[in-house]
């Protein structure tokens, strides 16, 4: 019998509440005493007045720095010489995405302890064991895969309901696609983020949170719409972060998130939110799978019920051009693109196919 190496990644810790930012201290204790703090510019000053608190009363040292806006090498090694400086002993990010895999890059360097705080929940970014790395012009440079997920990540359902709305549903929508993505993964036998192979935990995950997003998502997102948050929030928060992010690196990508790739390349869809366009992938992806009609009409519900875009003029393409999308088809299919974990070939015809026929469905669903 073949033997395969399969993994779960996931962070240490996860927690999950309300009014958490004023007691930070709290959840990085244990792991440093002078902390070295990467905030956003729009929540530096709360995290110096609340978390700063925190941390003082309890005797220990932070040095909190705003982040400049890209997460580039330059950045990376501006924040390892300040935290150096600073004698740190545990590197926090407080931000979005591109705070958070900067805090993740400088304490990987810096061989200390990392928690993430992240203010959005629009992807599942925060708990998984990679940073983006960006040149300074904004385009794409690398992608850092770290050797372990961060320490402790910290969801605070206050500051996390009270962001637009918008970024909520993206959340959802990058969370809805993981279990069917695990799913072909798995019968696929192919590669999840770390390059093992998918496990069956992966799997439960993955499946664990397609379940909460049915239970709670629409629920969250009303609730959401009023910057309120209710206990379907929390939940809600939990399956977009966490299981979400464990369900993806354990359990695998595959189609949706290769055709998300490949739309990179249309400049009309630019605008979309990362988990809108991982939406209409993944509409694509069941497209290919010819899955069942009531799976096909539960995805869509969804989607629609929660105010996510559902044909490719929602998402900004108000006119198709077929060279464009035949592009998409390609960079989806490239070699080493999470196309190649579906159970069976896929060719960029297939994808464009695929693509068309997505919308077409859509719009009849509007």
């Amino acid at each position: 019998m073949t033997s395969f190496v399969r993994s779960i990644t996931s962070p240490k810790k996860f927690i999950c509440g309300h009014g958490l930012l004023a007691h930070l201290n709290e959840h990085i204790q244990s792991f440093g005493d002078n902390a070295y703090v990467i905030c956003d510019e729009f929540i530096l000053e709360r995290a110096k007045n609340e978390a700063g608190a925190s941390i003082a009363e309890a005797g220990n040292k932070a040095t909190f720095e705003k982040f400049n806006y890209e997460c580039t090498k330059e950045e990376i090694e501006r924040n390892r010489e300040l935290a150096r400086k600073a004698g740190a002993n545990i590197i926090v990010g407080i931000g979005g995405g591109k705070t958070l895999d900067t805090a993740k890059a400088t304490a990987y360097y810096e061989k200390l302890p990392v928690v993430i705080f992240p203010t959005l929940a629009s992807t599942d970014a925060p708990c998984t064991a990679l940073s983006v790395i960006y040149k300074k012009d904004g385009s794409f440079d690398e992608y850092l895969f770290l050797p372990s997920n961060p320490d402790v990540v910290i969801a605070d359902t206050g500051i996390l309901a009270a962001a637009p709305a918008r970024f909520f549903a993206a959340g959802i929508g990058d969370a809805l696609a993981t279990y069917f993505e695990a799913r072909a993964c798995y019968a696929a036998n192919g590669d999840n983020l770390v390059l093992m192979k998918p496990s069956t935990t992966g799997l439960g995950i993955a499946t664990m949170c397609y379940e909460a997003l049915l239970q709670h998502a629409v629920k969250a997102q009303r609730a959401v719409e009023q910057k309120v948050y209710t206990r379907a929030v929390e939940e809600t928060i939990e399956a977009t972060i966490y299981l979400s992010g464990v369900g993806a690196e354990s359990g695998g990508l595959a189609a949706a998130h290769a055709i998300h790739n490949g739309m990179t390349a249309v400049p009309s869809v630019h605008k979309a939110q990362h988990g809108e366009k991982v939406t209409f992938g993944l509409l694509a992806q069941l497209v290919l799978e010819n899955a069942p009609l009531d799976e096909l009409e539960t995805v869509i519900k969804l989607v629609k019920d929660v105010g996510l875009p559902l044909t490719l003029e929602d998402l900004g393409c108000t006119e198709f051009i077929e060279s464009e999308w035949r592009q998409v088809a390609e960079a989806a299919c490239a070699e080493g693109d999470t196309m190649g974990n579906m159970p069976f070939p896929v060719e960029p015809a297939d994808v464009y196919n695929a693509i068309v026929t997505a919308n077409a469905i859509a719009k009849t669903y509007k």
